[in-house]
């Protein structure tokens, strides 16, 4: 049986949300943006009258206003966007079991079991599409495929309000021409490899050799290759599918840019005690840590590095993150924001090859002493017990990334 897909988009979700609560704002150009005084002054979202405008994802407040004087700003209200997100999700659920979330505003919708009920998946995607503008005041975009990457290009493809249909007949015509960066999981650096290959559009990546791709990209390699001929098999979840995470992670814009190795090695405290407190409560220790690093140039780059044994200790995690960026980072400019993550989990009981080395040996004390701290942060609140580091400077001394760190469904580390 032929699967039938749906991705369904909520378009400018955050503005969407905001131009409902406020219908005097729904005919001026409305941006929603993180919190200039806390650093965080950058678009998150745009309406469709601001982005004509100049106004784009991730650009300061400051360049927003610049290039729109009359742009509108608005501060995000998470807790409104994650109650309009669950409004929409329980629309779709008249439809199907299999819901997969890709971020608040994003779902993927199997169809095809309710094909027989409620008609072709068009005529589903019509009436999800219409429910939502009437219920919720929203507009989406639908893709309707036979897989999941295909339906995220067919949601793409036209905005905003609009459904786009893209099966075996009309595969090549719509989807080969697209800039290859369309592609799921084709990220920037992935993109700038495959353009050094002369590989531009989706479908000169699907007619390249296997050979090719996996030599230069590996396993990843054919993974490119099978999604842009549009052969996804991978499953819609189920509603109430829990994946198993496969890391933990957490990154901070700083109180102020970072200028020398003493304010990276507090900021790096900060963000492992954070991580390996998360790995604790979720009964899981990393055997890889990653380090992401942006510069106040907004240049970004990560590193990771393989540990010798799997951790759940913050000094260690936050040691190996330190060592990262003492071997990558030259201080031509300082540092806006910085990123650690513990990847490579494994459950915290799993048997583990015992050594003699002093770090190994010395790891379960660290990690028993980490877990007294997580006692004793739990009954008298986190700024009870501080390590010593903190006191150099009273900002970070401030900072709790563990209860202020948001976790949304769908994480990118590192942007």
């Amino acid at each position: 049986m032929v699967r039938k897909i749906l991705h369904i988009d909520c378009n400018c979700f955050y503005a969407s949300v905001e131009a409902q609560r406020h219908p005097e704002l729904r005919d001026k150009p409305l941006a929603v943006c993180g919190s200039v005084e806390d650093r965080h002054g950058i678009v998150l979202t745009a309406n469709y009258l601001a982005k004509p405008r100049g106004v784009k994802t991730g650009m300061a407040v400051w360049q927003a206003k610049q290039a729109c004087p009359e742009l509108v700003v608005l501060p995000p209200d998470m807790p409104e966007y994650i109650r309009f997100s669950k409004m929409a999700r329980e629309i779709y659920e008249d439809y199907s079991d299999q819901i997969e979330p890709f971020g608040l505003d994003e779902n993927w919708v199997d169809v095809t079991g309710s094909a027989g009920v409620r008609g072709d998946a068009m005529a589903i995607a019509q009436e999800i599409r219409e429910r939502v503008r009437f219920e919720l005041g929203i507009t989406v975009s639908i893709g309707v495929a036979n897989n999941k990457v295909t339906a995220k290009l067919g949601s793409d493809y036209r905005k905003p309000d609009a459904i786009t249909r893209i099966e075996r007949d009309n595969y090549k015509e719509i989807v080969y021409p697209l800039p290859v960066e369309d592609l799921l999981y084709v990220g920037p650096a992935t993109r700038r490899k495959l353009h050094g290959m002369g590989i531009f559009t989706i479908g000169e990546l699907a007619e390249t050799p296997l050979d090719i791709l996996t030599s230069r990209f590996g396993k990843i390699g054919r993974m490119l290759a099978i999604f842009a001929q549009g052969n996804d098999l991978s499953p819609v979840k189920h509603a109430g599918h829990q994946a198993v995470a496969k890391s933990i992670g957490n990154s901070a814009t700083p109180p102020r840019d970072l200028v020398s190795e003493d304010d990276v090695w507090m900021m790096l405290l900060l963000l492992s005690e954070s991580v390996a407190q998360r790995m604790r409560e979720a009964g899981a220790r990393c055997t890889m840590v990653e380090l992401s690093v942006r510069s106040a140039k907004l240049e970004t780059f990560t590193r990771q590095q393989k540990l010798k044994g799997p951790t759940c200790a913050s000094l260690e995690i936050a040691r190996a993150a330190f060592a990262l960026f003492r071997k990558s980072y030259s201080w031509g400019v300082p540092v806006r924001s910085i990123g650690v993550r513990g990847a490579g989990l494994e459950p915290a009981g799993q048997p583990e090859q015992l050594s003699l080395f002093a770090d190994d040996s010395r790891r379960g004390k660290w990690e028993q002493i980490d877990k007294t701290v997580d006692q004793l942060r739990a009954r008298y609140g986190y700024a009870s017990i501080r390590r010593a580091a903190m006191q150099a400077d009273p900002l970070f001394g401030r900072i709790n990334p563990k209860d202020d760190h948001i976790v949304h469904p769908v994480g990118f580390f590192c942007g």
